[in-house]
């Protein structure tokens, strides 16, 4: 079965130096059929407009990743990390037993475009933590890469969670197939461009929800870049 999640249908913030769209209920967005997918809790897709960001604030028990897809992100943490994220790289935070951090963009004159995904921890109050990985662009050419997941496979950053995470470009005659764990949900968001899933057209910030299907089929990209996620269900 899968069920579209079209990009119109996402709430929407705009607090004029941040413009956002949330998949599921976050702060002033709320809807109680769009509560999180599994043990997925979050996917905002936020704009950050130049010389603003978000002040230190905290977190716990959640594992963050932020995939940023164009501009900077400048993260700064009560762990002592002082990073910059760019397209291409996957930066995961895990919250654990609390921490503070704040994001900032401070390029001038460019919008930082980003998305903030939080998935929930296998186990909570573990020590907070940090990681952050580049993917080169022909790694996840035609097929899909996997960039995040439970024990660090293949590369991977390791989050505490039981999830894996897949990004993939796709164009023209590429596609891929991923085989889907019975017992499991799996989640596709595609990030820009046009997309089949199974069959099913995507386009820019459309998402598909699938259970009980045996294979996930990728295929007609249209400049297409896709994040797959594997989910506990």
């Amino acid at each position: 079965m899968i069920a579209l999640r079209k990009s119109r249908e996402r709430g929407h913030a705009d607090h004029g130096w941040l413009r956002s769209h949330h998949s599921f209920s976050f702060a002033g967005y709320h809807d109680p059929r769009h509560m999180g997918f599994g043990n997925l809790r979050v996917i905002n897709e936020d704009h950050i407009a130049p010389g603003t960001g978000f002040g230190s604030h905290g977190h716990k028990d959640m594992e963050i990743i932020s995939y940023v897809l164009e501009g900077r992100l400048s993260h700064k943490d009560s762990m002592g990390n002082e990073q910059t994220i760019s397209p291409g790289e996957v930066q995961r935070m895990s919250a654990g037993s609390g921490v503070v951090h704040s994001e900032h963009n401070h390029a001038p004159g460019q919008t930082t475009h980003f998305l903030q995904i939080w998935l929930l921890p296998s186990e909570t109050g573990i020590a907070p933590g940090y990681a952050q990985k580049a993917f080169a662009d022909e790694e996840k050419r035609g097929r899909l890469r996997l960039v995040a997941s439970p024990d660090g496979a293949e590369g991977s950053v390791t989050v505490h969670a039981d999830a894996r995470l897949y990004a993939g470009l796709f164009d023209g005659d590429e596609q891929a197939e991923l085989e889907l764990p019975a017992g499991r949900k799996t989640y596709v968001h595609l990030v820009r461009g046009a997309l089949s899933v199974n069959g099913q057209r995507l386009t820019t910030g459309d998402a598909a929800l699938v259970e009980n299907e045996p294979r996930l089929r990728l295929h007609d990209g249209e400049q297409s870049e896709v994040l797959v996620f594997d989910l506990q269900a």
